[in-house]
């Protein structure tokens, strides 16, 4: 609705200029000076009834009207009186010129607050439009203006200040709608004034063409000023605009950004213009005007993206607020939540000071009481004297109430936030201000109600919560023996019957009877127990470990007496215990792990230097235990593992620590004995070790080798076991399957190993291996049919070195594989240079295979290569492999050994008789020739049960349909006895030594059908 001052004056107006038109000259002046008088006295009231917060911008407008309505009097007077004709300048301009710097200060003022920061100089959207206006204000009015001649000066003086007054006034009515837009208020200033520049304007241009004074309808324009301006102060809306404008971001209109546009191609399109009309001299202006609204629309660009950063800023930190008064669980928390807003939201360095005033809602600061509808800036003064203390030395303070919409029930007010501040920065943070108090006020209404609902349930939840807990929980009676209450989840602990009279102690196990006691006598006061553990015996004769708690609350009215928790711990006992056996055993065999026996092995080698009995320990690795795990898989490697630790354990002594150290290293500690002790040890492992291990009804070899060391020859356990495993290896390469005593030459031997591995790496490629070759001769006539290839190592420093020094370790260093397929090449090439027989099979190449070169990828099809490259038949060529091969159902194996044989390659087994499986394999494994070791050979004349057992072999070689070769013979005896028992072939000194491939080829030349 209109208000009664707007509606009176609105009908005054037009009463007015109704009389204006109707009344001749000069009575119409005097119509004229009434809507003056008016509209000043209009403008005076609307400041004096609707209390705006700054009143001087107002009358700065009125004194502006004032100025008009004597301008237009004296006009009047000089032309209606007095008859004056050359008005152009006349005394009535002092009063005209007068009114637009009153008129644009009161008009600046009103747009906000000359020193707030955002707001300091003109908005630049306005000052682009108003420099393209300016322009044409120069083009077209002002300079015609200046280079009339006709003219003189102070008639060109007045002809350019009426121009740029009225830009003056169009620049800040332009910022007022910026700001403000278009309120009522606003709204009726934009008509007054633009009716003030449309008369302005058709002045201007009826002077420039020379028509002299215009009166009639044009004057409407000054009409429109007049009442324009006052119905603005009569509307309450006036009251907005002296107060800050909203900081919200406002989005770019289109309309605003055609007119931008415009205004900033606007000097282009008056040089093309003038270009056209071909006059040049408007250029230098047109070039100064298009510079400045170069620089504006640039300033425009880097203000727009400041203030989107700081939009951005803004909106992160609110944010983060509102995030955080989501998790606040207090009233000091939001507090703390929504100060550290106020400190991130201020400009650095701006002093300010903040208070949460949680009226009725915070116990510890008592509220003050103060409500209101919305947000606003107060003075201090208008605050209660400890909120205005809390405020100093700030006059200022942004007062936002905690309000929520709706609720039914309760008061929708639940405190406010205080910030004191200079007044700028307070109309600054208000928007801001206003989104985090929403928030706070529901946070603060969520911490109300929960701390409301927890004082009404705490009673029927705790009951709840006893009736229902899984812990036990008892009272005592004051002297602490007898039960006076037991929660129901008793039964679970104690089992089925009545507590109630009960005395405790009696309901727990023996050994844990005095701890119960002790622990309920010393029971603290308070809420914090002593803790212990406690057995309870249930009635059905079941045992629980229990963790109890006891408190002595005999001083508190609802209890008098004793409060035990128990907590049924059996389960998180157990699996404790556990956890801690599986942190220092073995999960495979269930022995020590390294971590426990390295511990005890340093606690005995401490006991041992302070009781004078050496410490002692056995370190025992597995030979060959790398083949089983690749022969039959890594299970069956676990499952005699499993079998070397029983057996292990069986042969220590009692209080001796046995340990897996890792794969299939072990390691046994001994205490508190004499050397000969250690030594019984050492033998009963090897020898236990050396049984054969029988699995899915096969035998697999789990022999082993160990180290002995004592700790008077080390000082730590570290050491103590370090030469424990220099003697493991010194025993491996004496022969494995045994066990020796450190000693410091072993260091010596244990590096020359590793020199050894390292000068292994580079062997072939510098050419350093050759190879050397043995007769194999037939019994019977002494003819030889083949030769062994044995490999031989000319090293750079130790000169010539047998197989059995460095095969092992080109085994470890998975070297073999190269060193055996050469070896495999320079035998196959040897051998087809020698002459044959009319046969063409012989004489035959024997050459040893690894079991990991036979495993390699692609062995088969490089046997294949080698004969073909070398032209050896196939029949010429016997591949030696070891029972190590042999060990499980590998398929692959078979049916390679399978494809050889068919292609025509012997096969023979090297070293009978030493391993455990050889005899159930020999009915599928496709063979061709049975080697008997040396270690039967060389007993065989001085040993009965040994001649029997070869005897045996043989037999079962001719019944397999298989050639036996013996090895190792040396003397006559043994080859007679050899011949009379069947074997076939033999192999040793007594026929000759190795010799090189030349020497072999003339040997075959001379020793191939006739005896040597």
């Amino acid at each position: 609705m209109v208000n009664r001052p707007l509606a009176v004056y609105g009908m005054l107006w037009l009463v007015g200029l109704i009389g204006f038109f109707a009344f001749p000259s000069p009575a119409d002046d005097l119509v004229w000076a009434g809507i003056g008088l008016c509209s000043a006295a209009a403008v005076a009231y609307g400041v004096v009834s609707n209390r705006p917060a700054r009143a001087g911008p107002w009358w700065l407008l009125c004194t502006a009207i004032v100025l008009l309505f004597l301008g237009d009097t004296l006009y009047d007077f000089l032309v209606d009186t007095r008859g004056v004709t050359l008005l152009f300048p006349s005394a009535a301009d002092v009063f005209y010129l007068a009114m637009y710097p009153v008129l644009a200060a009161g008009l600046l003022r009103m747009a906000g607050p000359a020193t707030h920061t955002r707001r300091r100089l003109l908005p630049l959207d306005t000052m682009i439009l108003v420099t393209g206006l300016g322009l044409l204000t120069w083009i077209f009015l002002i300079t015609p203006h200046l280079i009339d001649p006709t003219l003189s000066p102070a008639q060109r003086l007045l002809s350019v200040a009426y121009p740029v007054g009225d830009v003056l006034i169009l620049a800040t009515i332009g910022r007022l709608i910026v700001i403000h837009r278009f309120s009522p208020a606003v709204t009726l200033m934009t008509v007054g004034a633009t009716g003030l520049l449309v008369t302005d304007l058709v002045y201007a241009m009826s002077q420039l063409r020379g028509h002299g004074p215009v009166g009639g309808p044009i004057d409407i324009g000054w009409l429109l000023f007049y009442g324009g301006c006052a119905a603005a102060a009569l509307h309450p809306s006036m009251t907005a605009l002296t107060l800050p404008p909203a900081t919200a971001p406002r989005e770019l209109s289109p309309a605003r950004q055609a007119s931008l546009l415009a205004a900033s191609l606007l000097p282009s399109a008056l040089l093309l213009l003038e270009a056209a009309r071909g006059r040049v001299w408007h250029t230098p202006a047109i070039a100064v005007f298009a510079s400045v609204t170069a620089v504006l629309v640039a300033i425009r660009l880097f203000s727009m993206i400041a203030d989107h950063r700081r939009f951005l800023t803004r909106a992160e930190i609110l944010r983060t607020t509102s995030t955080r008064l989501v998790a606040a669980h207090d009233v000091q928390g939001v507090r703390d939540c929504l100060a550290a807003a106020v400190d991130q939201l201020a400009p650095a360095r701006k002093p300010h000071a903040f208070h949460l005033d949680t009226t009725g809602h915070d116990a510890e600061h008592g509220g003050s009481g103060h409500v209101a509808c919305g947000s606003r800036v107060i003075d201090a003064g208008e605050l209660p004297a400890a909120q205005a203390a809390r405020m100093r030395p700030f006059r200022h303070v942004l007062v936002c109430p905690l309000v929520l919409d709706a609720r039914p029930g309760g008061d929708p007010h639940l405190g406010a936030i205080l910030v004191g501040a200079d007044r700028d920065l307070l109309y600054a943070l208000q928007s801001a201000v206003e989104t985090i108090a929403a928030q706070a006020a529901l946070a603060l209404e969520r911490i109300s109600l929960t701390r409301l609902l927890v004082q009404r349930d705490s009673e029927e939840y705790f009951r709840a919560l006893v009736q229902n807990a899984a812990d036990v929980i008892l009272i005592l009676e004051p002297d602490g023996l007898r039960i006076r209450y037991a929660s129901p989840s008793a039964k679970g602990v104690f089992g089925p019957g009545d507590l109630l009279g009960a005395e405790l102690v009696e309901l727990v196990a023996e050994e844990s009877q005095q701890t119960a006691r002790e622990q309920i006598k010393t029971a603290p006061p308070g809420a914090d127990g002593d803790r212990g553990d406690w057995v309870i015996v249930r009635t059905d004769g079941l045992r629980v470990q229990v963790e109890a708690i006891c408190r002595d609350l005999r001083a508190e009215p609802a209890v008098v007496g004793f409060v035990v928790t128990l907590r049924d711990v059996t389960t998180q006992r157990d699996m404790e215990r556990e956890l801690a056996y599986h942190a220092y055993h073995d999960s495979l065999t269930g022995l020590a792990n390294r971590v426990a026996f390295q511990r005890r092995l340093a606690d005995a080698t401490v006991r041992a230097q302070g009781t004078g009995v050496p410490a002692a320990v056995i370190f025992i690795d597995l030979d060959d235990f790398k083949l089983v795990n690749d022969t039959f898989g890594h299970d069956y490697g676990d499952r005699l593992l499993r079998l070397v630790a029983e057996r292990i354990v069986e042969v220590v002594r009692r209080g001796d620590t046995a340990a897996r150290l890792g794969g299939d290293e072990f390691a046994v500690s001994i205490e508190d004995a004499p050397e000969e002790t250690v030594y019984a040890v050492a033998d009963r492992i090897t020898a236990a070790l050396a049984r054969p291990f029988v699995l899915d009804g096969s035998a697999v070899s789990g022999r082993g080798s160990a180290g002995v060391s004592f700790s008077t020859a080390s000082s730590t356990a570290a050491e103590l076991l370090r030469q424990a495993d220099v003697a493991l290896y010194a025993a491996k390469a004496e022969g494995k399957g045994r066990w020796l005593r450190y000693r410091q030459e072993y260091e010596v031997r244990a590096a020359e190993r590793m020199r050894l591995r390292a000068a292994l790496e580079t062997a072939l490629p510098n050419g350093e291996f050759f190879m050397e070759f043995q007769p194999i001769v037939a019994l019977a006539d002494e003819r030889t049919v083949g030769f062994e290839a044995l490999l031989r190592w000319n090293h750079p420093t130790r000169g010539r070195l047998m197989p059995g020094e460095f095969i092992e370790i080109a085994e470890e260093s998975q070297a073999i594989v190269a060193i055996g397929n050469w070896a495999m090449s320079a035998a196959v090439t040897a051998a087809a240079a020698w002459p044959h027989g009319d046969a063409g099979c012989t004489p035959y190449v024997s050459v040893n295979v690894s079991a990991r070169q036979f495993r390699a990828g692609g062995f088969t099809e490089h046997v294949r290569q080698v004969l073909a490259e070398s032209g050896l038949p196939a029949c010429r060529l016997m591949l030696e492999i070891t029972e190590t091969l042999l060990l499980g159902d590998d398929e692959q194996v078979w049916q390679d050994l399978a494809a050889l044989r068919q292609a025509g390659v012997r096969v023979a087994i090297d070293d009978f008789g030493t391993g455990y499986s050889a005899l159930n394999y020999l009915r599928h494994i496709p063979l061709d020739v049975l080697k008997l070791d040396r270690v039967f050979t060389s007993s065989l004349t001085t040993s009965q049960h040994q001649a029997d057992l070869v005897d045996g072999i043989i037999t079962l070689a001719q019944k397999m349909h298989l050639d036996t070769v013996a090895e190792g013979v040396e003397l006559t005896g043994e080859h007679d006895l050899l011949r009379r028992l069947g074997c076939g072939y033999g192999q040793g000194y007594l026929f000759a030594r190795p010799m090189s491939a030349e020497a072999a080829g003339r040997w075959a030349t001379t020793h191939a059908g006739r005896p040597h």
